[in-house]
């Protein structure tokens, strides 16, 4: 697997970057200390402007205004960088999913908005949307033939915020949240993952109109 893919799949036995960033934004982990920030926002500018396969070290040292020793004691390898920098784009990417909710004021509302930020987040990230833009056929890959494992770790977080809605009772106990949280994910990710003639994915009001639609009557729990 190429080093700028191992930051969504991984081994079985070890968690993917993604679940790591998860349980970041779920656990309000800390930020990293000024250094290493000073080079994860060049390297990250860096992969953006140039891709990550033809990105150096030399090249995130020089943009940080750091030696390439200084570079190389804080990540041991450009791996270690590339994942770090996309750990932090995900997280992130958690964390603006959750702020933007914060603004609805009912359920239905926060599905809508929830639908429309994550396309907009993911889509119009340098890094993240670059990658699915520029290498689709090798990011893609990656994000459906991993077991599941991508959709597994967003779905746990789409769930956990429709319990706190059940909690909250503005949703039903009834609600399968687990099922409805992984048909949320996946028809999010069919959009992200294959090119739409009919949506425009830029237009948010057609996105928001696509949610009140389709996945807004899914808070509604069905006779079995």
């Amino acid at each position: 697997m190429e080093p700028v893919l191992s930051f969504i799949a991984a081994a079985p036995e070890r968690e993917s970057l993604l679940e790591r960033a998860y349980v970041d934004a779920v656990e309000h982990a800390g930020d990293p200390d000024e250094s290493i920030s000073r080079i994860l926002d060049a390297a990250y500018e860096q992969f953006s402007r140039m891709g990550i396969q033809r990105s150096t070290m030399e090249d995130v040292a020089r943009r940080a205004g750091v030696s390439r020793i200084t570079v190389y004691r804080r990540f041991a390898t450009k791996d270690a960088l590339v994942e770090q920098v996309v750990r932090r784009e995900f997280r992130r990417y958690f964390d603006r999913f959750l702020a933007d909710i914060r603004r609805a004021e009912t359920a239905a509302d926060r599905v809508v908005l929830g639908f429309v930020s994550s396309l907009r987040a993911i889509r119009g990230n340098p890094l993240i949307g670059g990658l699915m833009a520029t290498e689709p056929d090798t990011v893609v890959p990656s994000m459906i033939n991993d077991g599941g494992r991508t959709v597994a770790v967003v779905r746990r977080f789409v769930a956990g915020q429709l319990r706190r809605e059940q909690h909250a009772g503005t949703v039903s106990g009834d609600l399968d949240v687990d099922f409805v949280a992984e048909m949320m994910v996946r028809i999010s990710a069919s959009f992200l993952a294959i090119p739409s003639h009919l949506v425009d994915l830029d237009d948010d009001d057609q996105l928001a109109a696509i949610a009140r639609r389709f996945l807004v009557p899914m808070l509604e729990p069905r006779n079995p």
